[in-house]
């Protein structure tokens, strides 16, 4: 019997997205880090910088700026300077609910229009029917809001350095699991089957 031939790991395309995933949880990481060695005020001044950072290398490597990341990007900064100069953690732990509320209501209000907002921020990355990015629209954008929910209970009935934890080590892979859950939308009303191993599912960038 012949030997199977393992498929070969295009790395030319795998790069980017390796690339990309490292410079959203960058950051993250970094915050978790100073915030257990210093404390939260410290830990987001350092988050701040490491976004700023994330953002320029972003461009560098990637020769772009997502739009989700760079909406992240502009709220860390502005709770994130709220957070120091009032010396009042508040700000920075609202700034997840702040942030992915107003993606969920930015797809779930795109709807109401008739429009698949998500369409515009992965149709470079996707080739759905229209169908497809209506689900994938709706899924998203509950699912924002189910962060939304989640950071506020967790951030007023937990500690600080419970909440920092579960922002780094729960939020993200509860992220990339249910991106991974929509890949039978995305096979299902996928245009041209012979596109569906190159499907990935997206990130939800630093929630």
């Amino acid at each position: 019997m012949a030997d199977v031939k393992e498929p070969e790991v295009n790395w030319a395309e795998l790069r980017p997205q390796l690339i990309k995933m490292a410079l959203e949880l960058g950051p993250l990481v970094v915050f978790f880090i100073v915030n257990s060695r210093a404390d939260i005020f410290s830990g987001t001044a350092w988050f701040m910088a490491a976004m700023v950072l994330s953002l320029l290398l972003s461009w560098l490597l990637l020769k772009r700026i997502a739009i989700m990341p760079l909406v992240t990007g502009a709220v860390v900064l502005i709770f994130g300077g709220l957070t120091l100069l009032l010396h009042d953690d508040t700000f920075i732990k609202i700034k997840p609910t702040i942030v992915n509320s107003l993606f969920g209501i930015v797809l779930l209000g795109g709807m109401l229009f008739g429009q698949s907002l998500l369409k515009y921020v992965f149709g470079d990355v996707y080739k759905l029917k229209p169908k497809g990015w209506t689900i994938l629209t709706l899924r998203w954008g509950l699912f924002f809001f189910f962060l939304a929910v989640l950071n506020e209970v967790v951030w007023r009935t937990q500690t600080t350095d419970f909440w920092v934890a579960f922002k780094v080590w729960a939020t993200m892979p509860l992220t990339v699991v249910f991106a991974a859950l929509q890949l039978p939308v995305l096979q299902k009303y996928a245009p041209d089957p012979a596109h569906i191993g190159e499907i990935i599912p997206p990130m939800d960038p630093l929630p």
